[in-house]
């Protein structure tokens, strides 16, 4: 799970743009089982954070599959191309059992 937050703090267009450049850049990368995007539900529960823009669920075999993600051309155009809209990325990788 990847969690962006905007630059600019609640911009809908930022967060679409965000959104597209996801499914633009990465949705061919070799490797991939699964790739969602979102942006936060607006759950409102002391325990839900709804404070990020938008949500990457990316899903791989394996760990070989993940780090040839990481460097994968795309993956790296994918930053190029829409770094600026976002002044933190958290991630949260997981091993399914």
């Amino acid at each position: 799970m990847v969690y962006f937050w905007l630059r600019n703090d609640g911009s809908s267009e930022d967060a679409s743009a965000l959104v597209e450049g996801c499914r633009t850049y990465l949705t061919d990368i070799p490797g991939i089982l699964r790739l969602d995007v979102g942006i936060p539900a607006g759950t409102q529960r002391a325990v839900v954070d709804n404070s990020y823009g938008v949500a990457l669920l990316v899903e791989f075999p394996d760990s070989p599959a993940h780090d040839g993600y990481q460097g994968h051309t795309d993956h790296l155009r994918f930053i190029e191309a829409c770094s600026h809209l976002w002044s933190k990325v958290q991630i949260y990788d997981t091993i399914v059992l």
